[in-house]
């Protein structure tokens, strides 16, 4: 077993997205990680020399991998598919933290960085949102969308999914998410059916 793949290493990244996903980047301390994940605090730095924005990267490359997974199994089955296993997964997790957890891609991407600075946390971000958006793009022009507006409404997905969620956790009910799946779903039904 390598170094990256130690299960404490891993523990003390999902418990960092985790925490992300529930207080934001700032609120997040490498100490509460530790913490949270039940690991001890030397784990991490022994593990993240960088201290907490190595860390918070790794915790967003997780999450942006981890939804990354997910699409891709369900885009199999089609675009329709796997804009249904997005927005369920949203959906699970606001409702199995009682819509205390968001998503930590999110978090990163939106706390103000140090001034002058860019953060690897956000070359992160940006590549888990590009990301999503290419599986789900990719899905519609391989259903036969055109591939401007494949484009186009991937970028809708994401970012709606990620307005729909701040909402929910607002309101403290998934009425947004479902009402935007449901436009979503015929925006994709029309750009695949073009």
């Amino acid at each position: 077993m390598t170094e990256s793949t130690s299960p404490t290493r891993h523990q003390l990244v999902a418990g960092a997205a985790d925490m992300m996903r529930r207080r934001g980047l700032n609120a997040t301390s490498v100490r509460e990680v530790a913490k949270h994940s039940r690991t001890p605090q030397g784990s991490t730095y022994h593990y993240f020399p960088g201290g907490k924005q190595q860390l918070a990267t790794e915790a967003v490359r997780f999450a942006g991998d981890s939804v990354a997974g997910i699409l891709a199994a369900k885009l199999e089955a089609g675009p329709v598919a796997g804009l249904r296993a997005f927005f369920q997964l949203w959906r699970e997790i606001l409702t199995s933290t009682d819509f205390q957890a968001g998503c930590p891609v999110l978090a990163a991407a939106v706390e103000a960085p140090p001034d002058g600075e860019r953060p690897e946390v956000l070359d992160a971000a940006t590549a888990a949102f590009t990301g999503w958006e290419t599986q789900l793009a990719d899905s519609m022009r391989h259903h036969g969308a055109d591939a401007d507006a494949a484009g186009s409404v991937a970028t809708l997905i994401v970012a709606a999914a990620e307005g729909a969620v701040a909402m929910c956790r607002a309101q403290h009910h998934t009425r947004p998410l479902d009402r935007v799946a449901a436009e979503l779903e015929i925006l994709v039904g029309k750009a695949i059916d073009g």
